[in-house]
């Protein structure tokens, strides 16, 4: 019997040539990473791994696959493709380290495989692991760390093609195992006509998907799903979950939320001198469309996971993105200033466009939670709190480079300027929020760690960071500096925002904050600080000159 279910599995199908639609196979869930999702979401974040694209183009042939196609090719007819140069090899040091040829960014699997280098950068990085099990950021660690990567992405391509990455299969009630199982061992939990009842619509589906008749593919992929969901209802997710996780992806709100924002501080900006009512009321109706595709993301997300959307860069992009432009709605509801949103809706969209464009930098895909983040009540108003004032200071740095602009164009007064006084209230939200933040931080260390402060590199930052912007406020409460310093403050005080929020854990890399932790963008984070640096020393130089000319 299970030689004929293993026969059954492994048959070899011919590649239809009509492009077919998956949209049946998210009703069939996979258990991956320590979740359950829709096998269509296997397949984008299996095919953005091995390939970093969400869709395989084979020039060679002239068609493209989409990411359900590609890896049910590899796991149903994987003849051939180990010598296809699907697999990504992004960093140039690490091609060159391969001997691999440079003006390439994907290799076939037999070549990476057989790599003799490559295992020896492997062991190389297990050997410093060893010896130093803290890890970091640092640059020494990214030639190690590109060749892990290459290594799952090979690890990853033989298990699709060997089928053991196809976890579908829910185990027995009364069994005590979590873990789900593969098709080929059905027989192991179930009996011959359960079996029976799964392997004959599957057998149709490939037999659907090699004659390429989309019909007889969905009814299979239906069949499938119902009987696979028949096996153990209780642990499967329910279907309007798993249409959710589907539409989610491809709605994509993120990239509609940006196109929205894009169009809304296009709006404020070319309208400011003709039509600005009219200018006005799109920019509102736009940044609004942005702001509702950013919320239908998040409740997407929140229920999808059953967490709040902040425990990895990607999802604190997002968010600090939308407190951005929240605050900006507030604030330009209360004041009725077009500069609000025409100040925060570009930040908005810089920050969404760079998750949407470097999907292999900021890893979409919702992960289980570690085990000190399983506490939604504090990762709610601690991590959330915290961030959002993220984007309070974010919105007050967007208004103080508009404040330094206008000092180069000799409009900033010295006091009173009314956009250093919209500076100021973004300053007092933002310190508002990360003083409270920072509080409930050490009240959940406590209940985590059991203390409330440890000088970790995390709680370090977020203090200086606090510190510094309360020094900000209180200068200018104080009458050490005026509108223009405030200006200043509010764009070199980011500064110690980006530290806390990417520095820390990109950069440094250590301390109990560990569930953070990424490599790669220090150089473009060490540009930014060069640039803004640059821009208010510029500012400083023109604003002298101007002075030293008046007198």
């Amino acid at each position: 019997m299970k030689r004929f279910l293993l026969l059954l599995l492994c048959l070899p199908g011919l590649l239809h040539a009509a492009p077919l639609r998956f949209d049946a196979l998210s009703q069939i869930a996979i258990q991956d990473q320590g979740r359950k999702k829709p096998l269509t979401t296997f397949a984008r974040e299996a095919t953005l791994q091995l390939t970093g694209r969400t869709s395989v183009v084979l020039p060679e042939e002239g068609r493209t696959l989409s990411a359900t196609d590609f890896v049910l090719t590899l796991w149903l007819a994987p003849k051939g493709w180990d010598e296809k140069p699907v697999l990504l090899v992004d960093y140039l040091p690490l091609r060159t380290a391969l001997g691999l040829p440079a003006d390439r960014k994907r290799f076939s699997y037999a070549e990476l495989a057989g790599n003799a280098a490559l295992q020896t950068l492997l062991s190389d990085g297990g050997r410093m692991r060893a010896t130093n099990p803290a890890g970091g950021a640092d640059g020494g660690t990214r030639l190690q760390k590109a060749a892990s990567d290459v290594a799952a992405r090979l690890r990853l391509f033989a298990a699709i093609v060997e089928g053991s990455s196809f976890t579908i299969v829910p185990m027995p009630s009364s069994s005590s195992y979590d873990a789900w199982s593969v098709l080929p061992d059905l027989p192991r939990f179930y009996s011959r006509e359960t079996c029976l009842e799964v392997l004959l619509p599957f057998r149709d589906f490939v037999d659907a998907w090699k004659a390429g008749k989309q019909a007889s593919l969905d009814d299979a992929a239906g069949r499938l799903a119902k009987a696979l969901r028949s096996l153990n209802p209780a642990t499967y997710p329910a279907p309007s979950r798993l249409t959710l996780e589907s539409l989610y992806l491809r709605v994509h709100p993120w990239r509609w939320a940006w196109i929205g924002y894009a169009a809304a501080a296009l709006a404020f900006l070319l309208t400011a001198r003709c039509l600005p009512t009219a200018g006005y009321r799109l920019g509102w109706a736009c940044a609004l469309a942005g702001f509702a595709c950013q919320v239908f993301g998040f409740v997407c997300r929140i229920v999808i996971a059953g967490r709040p959307p902040v425990t990895n860069m990607y999802e604190s992009i997002i968010w600090v993105s939308f407190a951005v432009v929240l605050f900006a709605l507030i604030l330009e509801a209360i004041y009725r200033s077009r500069v609000f949103l025409a100040a925060g809706t570009p930040l908005a969209v810089a920050a969404l466009m760079a998750v949407d464009f470097q999907p292999l930098v900021f890893d979409a895909s919702i992960q289980p939670l570690t085990p000190v983040l399983r506490n939604n009540f504090w990762l709610a108003i601690h991590v959330m709190t915290i961030t959002l004032s993220y984007g309070a200071f974010a919105l007050a740095m967007a208004l103080g480079h508009v404040a330094l602009f206008r000092s180069l164009r000799g409009k900033l007064a010295a006091k009173h300027d009314t956009i250093t006084l919209y500076v100021y209230r973004a300053l007092q939200i933002g310190v508002l929020l990360l003083a409270a933040g920072t509080i409930l931080g050490g009240v959940w260390a406590n209940y985590s760690w059991g203390r409330f402060w440890d000088w970790d590199p995390k709680e370090t930052w977020a203090l200086i960071t606090l510190l510094g912007y309360l020094a900000i406020l209180h200068g200018r409460f104080a009458g050490w500096w005026g509108d223009f310093g405030l200006a200043v403050g509010s764009v070199l005080g980011f500064l110690s925002v980006v530290m806390a929020w990417y520095g820390v854990n990109f950069v440094l890399g250590k301390g109990l904050h560990s569930y953070g932790f990424g490599i790669g963008g220090t150089r473009w984070a060490v540009l930014y600080a060069v640039a803004e640096v640059a821009f208010v020393a510029l500012v400083l130089r023109r604003r002298a000159a101007a002075t030293s000319s008046r007198t």
